[in-house]
């Protein structure tokens, strides 16, 4: 029993303090993309972005289209470009993946926040859209993530 206390506890402390890192990506392109240009009118832009309080020292793949994007810590976000139309981001989650939809257009830029909740064993994430200015000021919290 106590050894089972012990473990709860110890897996609560990791899901709500510590801080996982992830490999950065370039300090001049990372201030480049948080001045939001507008992509190109055949291409669609899409940040993700991870900016929470719990699941700090959680790390989470990252999917577009069925290609991996890279793994997620807190404060850190990606940016692709793609072909306008349908999008699907996905993210590992406690048991399964959890997945959102986007339909894209060109010449436009698209915020989809990950975020963590709380899960049986571990930490699961799930994924949302949200709008610009709630993306751009999460985005300008965050470093840019290889």
């Amino acid at each position: 029993m106590k050894t089972s206390l012990l473990a709860t506890l110890l897996a609560a402390t990791l899901l709500f303090t510590g801080c996982a890192s992830v490999p950065l990506g370039d300090p001049k392109v990372d201030a480049q993309l948080k001045t939001f240009a507008s992509p190109p009118a055949d291409k669609s832009g899409i940040y993700i972005y991870r900016n929470s309080f719990v699941g700090q020292a959680l790390k989470k793949d990252l999917h577009l289209n069925g290609e991996r994007v890279g793994e997620t810590a807190n404060k850190v976000y990606f940016y692709r470009q793609v072909n306008p139309g349908k999008q699907t981001l996905s993210t590992e989650s406690e048991f399964s993946d959890n997945s959102i939809e986007l339909i894209t257009s060109g010449g436009k830029n698209y915020f989809v926040e990950q975020y963590i909740r709380m899960g049986v064993f571990v930490g699961g994430a799930n994924l949302k859209q949200v709008d610009d200015e709630e993306g751009k000021k999460n985005v300008l919290e965050s470093k840019l993530a290889q």
